[in-house]
């Protein structure tokens, strides 16, 4: 006898039907245990651990958006600073001459009461433009120094270092610690 009719007789010889629920008492037949039925089925854990790979992929990108929004952020308040640190720099620029040139005519002017009007104007610019953040130097007597100082001649000073700032002919001018305009200057040979 072959595998096959093994198999045939095996069927022939049981005698139920699919619409007939299995003897109980039958062979292979009895109580299932569930101990394991929590457990999901592997198909069904593979797409668990592929939604959560998926979630914890989302949660990256939305991580990464969100600093990339915070350094965005921080970029432009750090260049809208400098744009308005380069805007009052140009400002200060234009009206430094038109102070250059009061100081002057204060200077060669009298003591009269109109010329006080005049010192007062001078004095008013000044304090604002500290509170702007310019700040004025005058180096007498500092070492020359090309990054903030202009050398607009160089003569011989008795009492004085060679390169030394003897006269300053212009003061000069800083805004939030970088030079906005070089002293102009007089340095010792």
């Amino acid at each position: 006898m072959s595998g096959e009719e093994h198999v045939i007789d095996a069927a022939e010889k049981e005698d139920f039907s699919a619409a007939a629920p299995p003897d109980p008492e039958a062979p292979g037949t009895g109580e299932t245990s569930f101990a394991d039925a929590d457990a999901p089925a592997a198909a069904e854990r593979r797409e668990d651990e592929g939604g959560a790979d998926e979630a914890a992929r989302w949660r990256d990108v939305a991580h990464r958006k969100a600093a990339e929004f915070e350094n965005y952020r921080k970029r432009m308040a750090r260049e809208n600073a400098q744009a308005a640190e380069r805007g009052a720099a140009k400002l200060v620029k234009e009206l430094l001459p038109a102070l250059d040139h009061l100081e002057l005519a204060l200077k060669s002017a009298g003591e009269d009461e109109v010329v006080k009007g005049f010192a007062l104007i001078r004095d008013e610019l000044v304090t604002a433009l500290e509170r702007a953040g310019v700040q004025r130097f005058s180096p007498e007597g500092e070492p020359f120094d090309p990054a903030e100082h202009e050398a607009m001649v160089q003569r011989p000073a008795e009492g004085a270092e060679s390169g030394t700032i003897v006269e300053v002919y212009q003061q000069g001018y800083r805004i939030n610690g970088s030079v906005l305009r070089p002293a102009r200057v007089v340095v010792a040979e």
